[in-house]
């Protein structure tokens, strides 16, 4: 298991548009992956557990991953994320 921190860079933050993105890019990857806002951690492969976070631009979560390919999915999501959730 692996963890990053990022900061949600997305103008908009994590709203529906941008969090279905990082759900698409999150399911890639065989990896369980995680998005932590405080205390509350979400599944990143669930709409409703990342919109329940409510993560505004600007913020600081915790990604973290694990299983296979968990360094490739936790450095290809920290980029994507850097990149304001665009490809």
């Amino acid at each position: 298991m692996i963890k990053k921190e990022i900061v949600i860079s997305n103008e908009s933050g994590l709203e529906s548009k941008a969090a279905a993105r990082l759900i698409q890019k999150a399911s890639c990857y065989e990896a369980n992956v995680w998005i932590q806002k405080g205390e509350r951690k979400a599944n990143a492969k669930s709409l409703l557990g990342v919109l329940s976070l409510g993560i505004s631009k600007g913020e600081k979560v915790l990604l973290i991953a694990d299983g296979n390919d968990e360094k490739i999915a936790l450095h290809e999501l920290e980029m994507f994320a850097n990149r304001g959730m665009t490809d």
